[in-house]
């Protein structure tokens, strides 16, 4: 069970992400990972292990941007029990990349924290976006709306 001042310190790790995002500093967000962080982006490729391969990806993310990106969490969940924790969101991504196209998508995220040195790190970021088995085609353009229509 979270103890108050966990999931407050959980909260902030994401407000403090929001911000760096913002900012497009990709050391901010470096900072906020273990250095043997796994990650599973939604950008290639498949897996990242450090963040010493991470920060590169979050540079080329950001140098993809014209305008943005925007970076907007809802729907947070947090837990935590002792020194391991995660928090669970959606974030929606807008912007204009350098190629011209407009971004408007929605992802799935979860962090797996965990508390070292006095302080949360992330020692696991999982990101999807939902698939459509039919097409086989991502569905980055669905929102948490689409949701509340179909009763879910």
């Amino acid at each position: 069970m979270t103890t108050d001042g966990a999931a407050r310190e959980l909260r902030d790790l994401i407000e403090a992400r929001v911000a760096a995002v913002a900012r497009r500093d990709a050391g901010a967000l470096a900072a906020q990972q273990a250095g043997d962080v796994l990650a599973f982006n939604v950008l290639p490729p498949l897996r990242l292990r450090g963040a010493d391969e991470v920060a590169p990806q979050t540079e080329a993310w950001f140098d993809a941007y014209a305008d943005g990106p925007g970076y907007e969490v809802r729907e947070l969940h947090v837990d935590a029990d002792g020194d391991l924790g995660y928090c669970a969101f959606l974030y929606h991504v807008t912007g204009r990349l350098k190629s011209g196209a407009d971004v408007s998508m929605w992802v799935r995220a979860t962090l797996v924290c965990r508390r070292r040195d006095g302080r949360w790190v992330v020692v696991h970021d999982h990101e999807s976006i939902p698939w459509d088995p039919e097409s086989g085609q991502g569905l980055a353009g669905l929102s948490p709306d689409d949701d509340a229509e179909r009763g879910n």
